[in-house]
């Protein structure tokens, strides 16, 4: 797929960035250089593999849910940074308003 300086403007639009014209070159060089190398991916034949949820071949490992008492000292050392706290609580500012 040749990719344009247009196509480089038109995917900075919709991500909101603003480039210079020189940036602009070099990304017309960069992603044409991508897309030469995914269509060459493309090429690979695959039909006889099978298909996957994922590449590796790991399990998952589980383990149980514990619930463990911190000390105290250990609870003081988490909220010695909180700007604010209400007990054993960190206490935070609303970031957003919530309408009924």
């Amino acid at each position: 797929m040749e990719l344009t300086k247009k196509d480089v403007d038109y995917v900075a639009s919709l991500a909101r960035l603003e480039f210079e014209e020189k940036e602009k070159e070099n990304l017309v060089k960069q992603l044409g250089s991508i897309l030469g190398y995914i269509d060459k991916i493309k090429e690979v034949d695959t039909s006889t593999i099978a298909p996957t949820s994922h590449g590796g071949t790991s399990e998952n490992v589980w383990r149980e849910d514990v619930v463990v008492k911190s000390s105290q000292e250990t609870i003081d050392a988490l909220f010695k940074n909180a700007p604010e706290q209400d007990g054993d609580f960190f206490k935070v500012k609303k970031v957003m308003e919530l309408e009924d």
